[in-house]
């Protein structure tokens, strides 16, 4: 079926058999840990995201997109996965999961499980046998271990650093009690990294994917998806080659950087591929890919992954000529290879755009460059001070943006608390801090838990509703305002403001384009979309004169035929 304006009118069970409801999808990110408690332990889990099922319906959403939920330490909020094949105690289990399953589907809500395939935690099976099995046999083989560098192979294999902080290698003791060889780890120590060069690895995956598939899961979201294979033929270049040949560690290279990129993994989705399209509709997947955008197209190839995260907006400064550039670009380049564009400004490793579009102008980065994107970082580092933030204007902004993300053809992807105009949560002591990047990179990271605060449900309580008791990060006394029970039904809240849009979005939803209109404003973007609707954005500080036309929904108060500041708009 293709993805016309009838989507509107499919019951639940025909949208959920539809094998192209992946492309103009409204996805809701959920970070189970944060969401809803149903035990009041502190921890969100399984029972309490079923519990919210009918909030879930109500947004309006065509999918939820569940962060890691499988058995953990939390060395990295979850992607340090023990077992792939289970879930958490913490939160659940299997019969749980699948209760779950069930009762998104009945609500006609798809569902998207997180993979991390380029490592596993160190507490995984394997990886306990490796340390218990000697150098060179078959367990060490499923990892990346190296003999060290000098006389006794004191120094790391290469001087290669991890992303969060410190080196890349990390030395183990033998199992005779001596210092032994090293094992490679991009993030954490206790992050292992996978060998996909082993034949074993990529089966297991496969089997992992089909015992998901198997228990209702629609598609997948793959967690660093760049970063599986690796040349790591001797000599180990050293950071200083990696930078003289432009091939850096940020991802944007040519294919030739020995762990970001590479060629030699599209080999693997085109396996995954295969096993998706075992089933009825094919099982969808999404790659979490930061490539160059010229390389971004074979990750979402229809013979890969399928489709690929763009971060182009999420990155962007609130500036009119930016936006119409990377809308785009991006729309052009899913054409041309059959791909469906992507969007996002929110999710779980990023400061909440609400806040980054209300910093003070200038705002630096982490390390005293301007933040492109306002990402903020420094300004938490600071404290967060709120006289600094103009919460109205990133309030007004981000509702504006989202809007106007809405209405752009392709998957909207959505992150949880977002549709209640959730600010970062700039105020979390150290000692309830929980990212290993914040204490691994002290004074220069600030790390996530900003944006993983839990959910407020309700105005009053403990946790404003998340659970019985605490909440397992804290949650700021200005929650209270943005609960669901103070924004339900209120006319104008950010949370009503969402329904209407993802209500409007699935009944005019149609072909996956759109034509820009000129308005002699640079301030001012204005698009149509097939069906006769379109969408009108002022970028600017100033009201502008409002197009004719029937106002379906106003991401603000409009005043009588102008288009307010920061405002987006839709008319018929």
């Amino acid at each position: 079926m293709s993805t016309t304006a009838t989507l509107a009118t499919l019951s639940d069970s025909d949208r959920l058999a539809d094998p192209n409801w992946w492309r103009q999808a409204s996805v809701y990110q959920i970070y189970p840990r944060s969401f809803s408690d149903s035990n009041g332990d502190g921890l969100g889990d399984i029972k309490g995201i079923t519990a919210k099922v009918p909030y879930l319906k109500s947004l309006g959403i065509d999918a939820v997109w569940l962060s890691p939920f499988y058995p953990s330490a939390l060395a990295d909020g979850g992607y340090d996965v023990d077992d792939y094949r289970d879930v958490d105690p913490k939160l659940g289990t299997l019969e749980d999961f699948d209760e779950m399953a069930a009762a998104l589907h009945a609500a006609g809500i798809k569902l998207i499980a997180d993979i991390v395939p380029n490592h596993s935690s160190d507490r995984h099976e394997w990886f306990r046998e490796a340390l218990a099995s000697p150098k060179g046999s078959a367990a060490r083989d499923r990892y990346i271990f190296r003999d060290g560098k000098g006389p006794n192979g004191e120094f790391p294999p290469s001087d290669w650093d991890s992303v969060f902080g410190g080196s890349a290698w990390e030395r183990i003791t033998e199992p005779d009690g001596t210092p032994g060889q090293w094992y490679m780890h991009i993030f954490a120590k206790e992050q292992p990294d996978l060998n996909w060069a082993n034949r074993e690895i990529r089966d297991d995956f496969l089997k992992t994917l089909r015992f998901w598939s198997d228990r209702g899961v629609d598609g997948f979201r793959v967690d660093v998806a760049h970063a599986l294979t690796k040349d790591l033929t001797e000599p180990l270049l050293s950071k200083l080659e990696l930078s003289a040949a432009n091939t850096g560690t940020d991802g944007f290279n040519d294919g030739s950087h020995p762990f970001w990129d590479r060629d030699e993994v599209h080999e693997v989705y085109a396996e995954w591929r295969e096993v998706f399209n075992e089933y009825n509709p094919p099982r969808t997947a999404v790659a979490e890919a930061w490539v160059h955008a010229t390389r971004r197209a074979r990750y979402a190839s229809p013979e890969g992954l399928g489709q690929a995260f763009n971060f182009d907006l999420l990155q962007a400064d609130f500036d009119a000529e930016e936006f119409k550039e990377i809308i785009t670009r991006n729309l052009a380049e899913a054409a041309a290879t059959g791909a469906s564009s992507t969007w996002v400004f929110s999710n779980h490793d990023v400061v909440r755009h609400a806040t980054r579009y209300g910093l003070p102008k200038g705002t630096k980065g982490t390390k005293g460059t301007p933040a492109k994107g306002q990402d903020g970082k420094a300004w938490l580092l600071a404290g967060g001070p709120k006289a600094d933030l103009d919460v109205e204007l990133g309030e007004r902004r981000a509702r504006a943006a989202t809007l106007l993300m809405l209405a752009v053809p392709g998957s909207a992807y959505l992150y949880q608390g977002e549709e209640l105009g959730l600010q970062e949560v700039a105020e979390i002591p150290e000692s309830e801090r929980q990212d290993p990047s914040f204490f691994r990179n002290r004074g220069v990271e600030v790390g996530r838990d900003g944006c993983r605060v839990p959910l407020p449900w309700k105005v009053e309580g403990t946790s404003f509703g998340f659970g019985d008791g605490r909440a397992h990060l804290p949650q700021p006394d200005w929650f209270s305002k943005h609960a669901v029970e103070a924004q339900e039904g209120t006319e104008g809240s950010t949370l009503e403001l969402y329904r209407t849009a993802l209500k409007l979005r699935r009944e005019l939803q149609a072909a996956e384009e759109l034509e820009w209109i000129e308005t002699g404003n640079p301030e001012v973007l204005h698009f149509s979309r097939p069906g006769g609707w379109h969408s009108v954005t002022n970028f600017g500080d100033t009201a502008v004169e409002l197009p004719a036309g029937t106002v379906l929904v106003s991401s603000a108060p409009l005043d009588g035929g102008k288009l307010p500041a920061n405002t987006t708009v839709w008319l018929r």
